[in-house]
């Protein structure tokens, strides 16, 4: 008879759940790099803004370039924030995904150790098949001797 845990389908909900939780993983490293994306791009328009002002020496438009570079600045902040949340979003999904890994290997050492005692209840009732066939072996040969001494 093979063996057949009975929990699988436990084990087989917890490897979902865990593969879910990593894919919940991925999205939000992914959102933390985009934000990334976003901040980099917001700290080129802000070197570009300032070269472009040091450059153009017009003295009527440098109240435009300061309330723009204030508005990227704060843009900036705003994108940081996002940033620290998207960061603590992805160590929480990060922290699930540990608990899922955990409860995944817990059963299947439970797998493991639940297939090594079939192994060796297997290897005990063959055992005992095998001492049943040997006594009887012994008993018909004893049983042939016996006839044979009665025929000399």
């Amino acid at each position: 008879m093979p063996f057949k845990y009975r929990l699988q389908k436990v084990l087989d909900f917890r490897i979902r759940k865990k593969e879910e939780q990593l894919q919940e993983v991925l999205k939000a490293k992914n959102e933390v790099d985009r934000i990334q994306g976003l901040i980099d791009a917001n700290n080129d328009e802000i070197a570009g803004v300032i070269t472009t002002m040091r450059t153009t020496s017009d003295f009527r438009m440098m109240d435009s370039y300061d309330k723009y570079l204030k508005h990227l600045y704060d843009k900036g902040e705003e994108l940081e924030r996002q940033k620290q949340e998207a960061i603590e979003k992805l160590e929480t999904e990060k922290a699930k995904l540990v608990e899922r890994e955990k409860e995944v290997k817990v059963l299947e050492k439970h797998k493991e150790n639940a297939l090594e005692e079939y192994r060796l209840e297997e290897r005990k009732a063959e055992n005992k098949m095998l001492s049943e066939v040997g006594v009887q072996k012994h008993y018909q040969k004893s049983k042939e001797k016996k006839e044979e001494e009665g025929e000399d």
